[in-house]
């Protein structure tokens, strides 16, 4: 794709969601349309952004900060791609006059020495392709949540920048004072920039980062060809397989909702929220997917990660959310030094909803450990006193799924008693029952069985609501709410059903906008909502194909992937008369529907083989 001329050493003040995520599990960066590193955090996905001009405005040139810059003078950018079935990005830059480059971005990631090596670090490549090409690069680190710049020093190959969160070393065989100065150089070999710890670059930089780049990709490839993805939309599946991977944190197994903070729901809304955490519920629907194509590492990590937020709950007490750490206090504030996307803060750091009651939860942690009990394939199978541990968090359920909570939606300012979360409770008694089944333990079986059919049946009659002829999003109440299309999904409604099939209709006249569909049509915290939430038309999508209307969805899943960006990701929200994406990005709510809707919609391999 052909993007437009821009000379300037600097970040355009209009930024967009038109990005390329990179990564490798413990660093992750955000590249933009120019080719420049828009966002980045230390030393974690939650930490303080080394490039944060993703949610700066740039009014001043000489005065920009946060971010990294390579740029063909007199040039842009022709395209943008990633190596095939990898998260390493190539930018291939052009002049009017025959001139060209491109710039390979990548985060390191391959096993050595028994381990895998993952640092916080990111490389750049810069090969002249054609003609004369003159380079101009621009590093500008932020720190202290735009507040600062780190101090710098220099050596005869690097750069050093003191962040508070981790001093960072950017080692190059470019002329180091031309790039000190951002002065405009003739590039006539490849040239190689390594940003990372403030350590000493133990080989030839090139012959080091050739061998970095060969591996790393061998890495995903192997990564990827483990997976066993659909006949249909493979690249869609694949690339969006790859994204979900970059959200998780290795290092624990956490899962994040998404790698930014505060990207707006819609212009202006104010409804800009950390998701740099890890939701017990979006990791639940990420393992959920990637189990889908054989992604058992993913579920695997996040298992053990779960394993010790079971451990430390107080009194069975499970949170919505945590760190990638487990760590459970998420204070939430507001970075005053950085303007927000587009001008529109705030930029939040920690979220709130760490403090609220949200019952669906239990069900989550219960689901996702269900499949431990069975599959052979894992390392570790759980046991008996896996078993034990997650009847706790059973038991929290079964004392509070038919009381008030904040919902899936987080809502701030009122708690109702919402299906969802108690559809959620239920779920975790009768995926217990199948543990105990699986482990020989019948008491435990029957005890969880009479629970979980206790439960069923008060929950749809407390929530059918006959002159609607649906079931509400809340107890005894009228709501229409997109989660509720969830019911099938979780098999607490057969597909058969005409309480399900009246129901559909019912949110499709409240809720479809066209060819999306909104979380609910009710004020919340900030008045209606504008913008259509994306994996809510997933979930529709799935509700159309099993009730019948397989080529309706099937229309919809493909009006869907065209609307993802040159990256293959979707962010959170899109505005349903301009189709332009907003809220946080990569969304992995929006990755897993593009996954699960290309799962079951697919004809099947043996029509081809």
């Amino acid at each position: 794709m052909t993007q437009t001329n821009q000379n300037a050493a600097f970040p355009s003040a209009e930024a967009d969601l038109e990005l390329w995520p990179i990564g490798n599990c413990q660093a992750s960066a955000l590249v933009d349309r120019f080719g420049t590193f828009a966002w980045a955090c230390l030393p974690r996905i939650d930490g303080d952004p080394i490039f944060s001009s993703l949610v700066d405005t740039q009014d001043d040139p000489a005065a920009a900060k946060g971010f990294w810059k390579i740029a063909l003078e007199g040039g842009r950018v022709v395209r943008q791609s990633y190596i095939r079935n990898t998260p390493i990005l190539k930018t291939e830059f052009a002049d009017d006059d025959g001139n060209a480059m491109e710039v390979l971005d990548f985060c390191p990631r391959f096993r050595d020495k028994g381990r895998m090596y993952r640092p916080v670090a990111f490389v750049r490549i810069v090969r002249p392709t054609a003609g004369s090409p003159r380079m101009r690069m621009a590093l500008r680190p932020a720190s202290e949540w735009g507040a600062k710049q780190p101090e710098r020093s220099f050596g005869s190959s690097h750069i050093t920048y003191r962040h508070p969160a981790m001093a960072m070393r950017m080692t190059t065989d470019a002329p180091v004072g031309l790039v000190q100065q951002e002065t405009p150089f003739r590039l006539e070999k490849q040239m190689h920039f390594f940003f990372g710890p403030d350590e000493s670059f133990s080989t030839s930089l090139s012959s080091g980062i050739g061998d970095m780049l060969a591996r790393t990709a061998d890495e995903w490839r192997h990564w990827v060809r483990g997976l066993a993805i659909p006949f249909e939309w493979q690249d869609a599946v694949i690339r969006a397989a790859i994204g979900l991977k970059l959200c998780q944190h290795e290092d624990t197994g956490a899962i994040v909702a998404a790698m930014t903070t505060s990207i707006p729901e819609h212009a202006d809304s104010g409804r800009n929220w950390d998701y740099r955490y890890c939701w017990i519920r979006d990791a639940y629907y990420t393992v959920q997917a990637l189990n889908r194509i054989g992604a058992l590492d993913v579920l695997e990590s996040y298992l053990g990660y779960l394993r010790n937020i079971v451990d430390s709950a107080q009194g069975g007490h499970i949170q919505p959310l945590y760190d990638v750490r487990g760590n459970a206090e998420l204070l939430e504030w507001e970075a005053e030094h950085l303007a927000g996307y587009r001008g529109m803060g705030p930029v939040r750091v920690g979220n709130d909803a760490w403090r609220q009651i949200q019952h669906d939860a239990y069900g989550q942690i219960v689901l996702s450990s269900a499949q431990a009990f069975a599959d052979n394939r894992l390392l570790r199978i759980s046991g008996a006193e896996d078993f034990a541990s997650l009847e706790r968090v059973g038991e929290r359920a079964l004392k509070v799924w038919n009381t008030p909570d904040a919902g899936l939606w987080e809502l701030r300012n009122s708690k109702h008693i919402h299906t969802y979360s108690a559809a959620m409770c239920w779920a975790a008694a009768d995926r217990l029952a199948h543990a105990a089944q699986q482990l020989g333990l019948d008491e435990r079986e029957q005890y969880w069985m009479g629970h979980a059919a206790t439960m069923r049946d008060e929950i749809m009659a407390r929530s059918w609501n006959p002159e609607t002829g649906a079931i509400a999003a809340t107890f005894d109440g009228d709501e229409r709410d997109a989660s509720l299309l969830q019911l099938l999904d979780l098999r607490f409604i057969s597909k058969d059903d005409e309480k399900f099939h009246s129901t559909l209709a019912v949110l499709e006249k409240a809720l479809r906008r066209g060819d999306n569909m909104l979380r609910y049509d009710t004020q919340d915290d900030f008045g209606l909502p504008h913008t259509a939430f994306n994996v809510c038309t997933f979930w529709l999508i799935e509700a159309l194909h099993l009730t019948g209307r397989k080529d309706e969805a099937r229309t919809l899943f493909e009006t869907m992937l065209a609307r993802r960006t040159g990256a293959g990701m979707l962010s959170e929200d899109i505005e349903p008369n301009t189709l332009e994406l907003w809220g946080n990005y990569p969304q992995t709510y929006s990755l897993v529907g593009i996954i699960n809707c290309a799962v079951m919609l697919t004809k099947s391999w043996n029509e081809y083989r």
